[in-house]
């Protein structure tokens, strides 16, 4: 194992699945981090992830996140500060509402497989494409 460190970019190395911005930061044995960045009035497409789980930490910006798992569904505000957990299967789907871009810090139990993980589930409302 190595020690590792990365800071994040000043520009978007990929775009994720869900059409938001990714810039990527650390990957350890079990797990992978990255910042996610959506533009105001932005929606992101609404997926699910294979068998991934991820947990977010919301840095700037204010919006809404639909999280669905089985008969579990649930539309919450997000702003810098809160966390959520994004389970494996579970879909989801989250928009920025404020003048500032909408950002987190995730991470990714085991690390990200690659775009194959990521699948297109019906959301709320129109995302981005």
């Amino acid at each position: 194992m190595m020690l590792m460190s990365r800071a994040l970019g000043d520009s978007a190395d990929a775009t994720a699945p869900d059409g938001s911005e990714v810039r990527l930061l650390v990957t350890a044995t079990r797990g992978s981090m990255a910042h996610f960045t959506l533009g105001p009035g932005q929606v992101s497409r609404a997926v699910a992830h294979r068998s991934v789980e991820e947990v977010w930490f919301f840095t700037h910006g204010l919006g809404r996140m639909w999280r669905s798992l089985g008969q579990d569904q649930s539309i919450l505000e997000v702003k810098a500060g809160l966390s959520v957990n994004i389970p494996p299967g579970t879909s989801f789907q989250f928009r920025c509402d404020g003048a500032e871009p909408l950002q987190a810090v995730g991470v990714t139990m085991p690390p990200w497989p690659g775009m194959d993980e990521a699948y297109e589930v019906k959301g709320l409302c129109p995302g981005r494409g």
